[in-house]
């Protein structure tokens, strides 16, 4: 794995850590493609069962590195499309892990950064977090990462933010829905474990299995078809070693088997 990403293990916690401090975490095609390699191994490992995305230095993340994005603008459209897709490919496989994800968020989050908080299930930021989709003063649009974004904060602030450019901070961020909790810098570490310890208590495929759930639940459909996918879910849940453990260990008054795993 490269300098410019850190995989730093912890039990069965996964911190993910941006390592380019020297240009506030910037990425380019290197790290976007490192990256998306680590999330598919990470979510094909089962010892595995939390990955924490963070930054390294004084940022989580000044979205796309400058170099990068000079290459960009004299390639051709073909090179561009192949360059946006393999964006499209990292957000899509961080979004559907198959694990809870917490982001960790201070300082600059911009343009594509904000895309990578908005694919994580739970964002964690600090009070020096400072947040924009600037693409518009470029010229641009945050395509890629609209999808995850707009399901973050809906259609109506997405208007907005999309267009003006305008960078907000940590406590509109949370306003908003794209962060969950923001506590003070010093604090953000603790914040970020509670969230971990949380997760931990959670049956481990009951905590990775939430998000496919809220996203089939969001898109809809026909009202009888989401009964019976649901009805089905929760009767296979219960049968599952899973379900009987978690629900012997509540009849019993003990805890689980799976809280030793952490």
């Amino acid at each position: 794995m490269s300098d410019a990403l850190l995989l730093e293990r912890s039990g069965k916690v996964l911190t993910l850590r941006l390592n380019r401090p020297d240009v506030r975490n910037a990425f380019d095609a290197a790290l976007i493609a490192q990256l998306t390699e680590a999330l598919q191994q990470i979510g094909a490992d089962p010892k595995v069962k939390v990955v924490v995305l963070a930054g390294a230095g004084a940022a989580f993340s000044a979205g796309a590195d400058l170099q990068w994005m000079r290459s960009m603008a004299s390639a051709s459209e073909a090179e561009n499309l192949a360059d946006a897709l393999a964006l499209a490919q990292l957000m899509r496989t961080l979004d559907e892990l198959p694990k809870p994800t917490v982001a960790r968020v201070h300082g600059a989050t911009f343009g594509g950064a904000v895309g990578l908080v908005a694919c994580c299930d739970i964002a964690v930021a600090s009070t020096d977090a400072r947040f924009g989709l600037s693409e518009s003063r470029l010229g641009l649009l945050p395509a890629v990462i609209s999808p995850y974004v707009i399901a973050a904060i809906g259609a109506r602030q997405a208007r907005r933010w999309f267009a003006s450019a305008e960078a907000f901070d940590a406590a509109t961020a949370t306003q908003i829905g794209l962060v969950h909790q923001t506590v003070a810098p010093t604090a953000l570490d603790a914040a970020v474990q509670r969230q971990v310890e949380l997760l931990g208590q959670a049956g481990p495929l009951a905590a990775a299995g939430a998000k496919a759930l809220v996203r089939r639940v969001a898109v809809g459909g026909d009202n009888a078809t989401l009964d019976r996918d649901n009805a089905a879910l929760i009767a296979r849940l219960r049968v599952s070693a899973e379900g009987q453990e978690g629900l012997s260990a509540f009849l019993d008054k003990r805890d689980p088997n799976w809280l030793g795993f952490w």
